[in-house]
């Protein structure tokens, strides 16, 4: 492979990526990790992060997104069994061609990879990926797939990723304990929710829409909007689906009755 040279700035976002890696505690911190200098180094739109027990079943799959996807676009790509996310896994898994790119160059994919960038497309409107993971570890393994380029990646960002996998991979597996999330409470939180975005997630669980909601709450449809994007932001997810699944794993909708915080 040829070798590649970092220019100074790379050098020092580089630099400043690694240095902040062990700041990262919580989903959210992971999150804002990878939106800060580590998208000067590999600008993408969506990254799918995967965490596998030992035996090489999925733990974790957390989809880091700044814009929002909407539910049927989170289920193509993140469901656990069948979705983009865990065949595009089971197919680099038993590949040895990690760093993996779609597009051009030594780092290109197999035909298969272009096929998931595909449907990829298809699914969130995002084109091309650079995939790389830690292979198989006594402790379990950890696989990345960062997605939506503005334009073709290149060698050097597979480069990058190589480099920075190993605090990619200590990150997320701070993010669990056991093969649980280590997020069990609302200091995981940047803020508590609000009794009043409790209630509409607890409504939101049993399948209402925003219209139905708000009719049960005697509030407007767009005011359960504005709730939910709050919500959203919060809880450091784009989508209903995720903020249920984020809720199940801190146990938010556990005890009944008020929620924790004030009344918005």
């Amino acid at each position: 492979m040829e070798p590649v040279i970092l220019s100074k700035l790379e050098q020092e976002y580089l630099l400043r990526v690694i240095e902040s890696a062990h700041q990262v505690r919580d989903a959210r911190q992971f999150f804002l990790w990878t939106q800060g200098q580590l998208q000067a180094l590999l600008p993408h739109q969506l990254m799918l992060c995967m965490q596998f027990d030992p035996a090489g079943a999925l733990l974790r799959l957390e989809p880091m997104h700044a814009g929002l996807l909407d539910d049927a676009a989170m289920r193509r790509l993140c469901d656990p069994s069948d979705g983009l996310a865990a065949r595009l896994a089971r197919h680099c898994r038993d590949s040895d061609r990690l760093p993996a790119m779609t597009g051009g160059g030594r780092r290109a994919g197999d035909a298969m990879l272009e096929q998931f960038r595909r449907e990829l497309q298809q699914a969130a409107g995002l084109d091309h990926m650079v995939v790389h993971g830690s292979g198989a570890l006594a402790g379990g393994a950890t696989l990345f797939v960062l997605c939506g380029w503005g334009e073709q990646p290149a060698a050097r960002h597979a480069y990058f990723l190589a480099l920075l996998l190993p605090y990619l991979h200590m990150a997320l597996l701070r993010l669990s304990a056991g093969g649980r999330p280590a997020l069990a409470a609302q200091e995981g939180l940047a803020r508590p929710l609000s009794a009043r975005e409790t209630e509409i997630l607890r409504w939101v669980r049993e399948g209402k829409s925003n219209f139905e909601v708000g009719c049960i709450l005697g509030i407007s449809a767009l005011t359960v909007k504005n709730h939910l994007q709050r919500i959203y932001r919060t809880l450091g997810v784009s989508n209903r689906t995720h903020a249920l699944a984020r809720c199940l794993a801190l146990r938010l909708l556990e005890a009944p009755g008020p929620a924790l915080g004030s009344p918005q």
